[in-house]
């Protein structure tokens, strides 16, 4: 059986990471969508492997939808796919604020203008928030699973609490956790 990194060319990776780059309006969280239907419809990746992707590409430094398409084209054709998945994403986002900037501090007062922008923003917010239900529905199999996400989601949007603080408390807990269960197990 031949290798996914032998069957696709870099040009495809360039290309669809390129339309993914260009309609993602919202940044990082709002490209999911698009990659999973991407990944699913040319058959590169598996449904249960993006979470994982997403999670490697939050913990790594920079920015989530570089991050996700570097991860996903290392994924797809090793090295060589993480750059040019990478390249993909970032030109066309680039060549399009390029383009805004030049003409935009024209028009930034202009009243159709702000109308445009404040009818985004709903649509920016489902963007956003789909994934991550989708992500939720599929990885909380169980009950503590979804009453980590529902009170780490009430700390985070409601209560301001940073997310740094409940990723160490989540990480003492799970090592205490793992340490007890072990524990047990020896003792049998």
């Amino acid at each position: 059986m031949t290798n996914i990194m032998e069957m696709v060319s870099l040009w495809k990776i360039f290309l669809v990471f390129s339309k993914i780059g260009a309609f993602t309006i919202g940044g990082g969280y709002a490209m999911i969508p698009i990659i999973q239907n991407e990944m699913k419809k040319n058959g590169w990746i598996k449904e249960d492997e993006l979470p994982d992707i997403i999670a490697l590409a939050q913990s790594a430094p920079g920015i989530l939808a570089v991050n996700v398409s570097i991860f996903a084209g290392y994924k797809i054709r090793g090295v060589k796919g993480s750059f040019i998945a990478a390249f993909g994403t970032i030109l066309p986002s680039f060549i399009i604020i390029l383009l805004i900037a030049m003409v935009f501090t024209n028009f930034k007062d202009n009243p159709w203008v702000i109308k445009i922008f404040k009818g985004i923003r709903p649509v920016v917010v489902s963007l956003i928030a789909v994934p991550m239900v989708n992500m939720a529905r599929k990885s909380d199999k169980t009950w503590w699973a979804w009453l980590i996400s529902a009170v780490t989601l009430v700390s985070v949007a409601f209560l301001e609490i940073s997310p740094i603080y409940i990723l160490l408390v989540l990480i003492i807990l799970a090592f205490m956790v793992t340490w007890i269960r072990e524990k047990k197990e020896i003792k049998k």
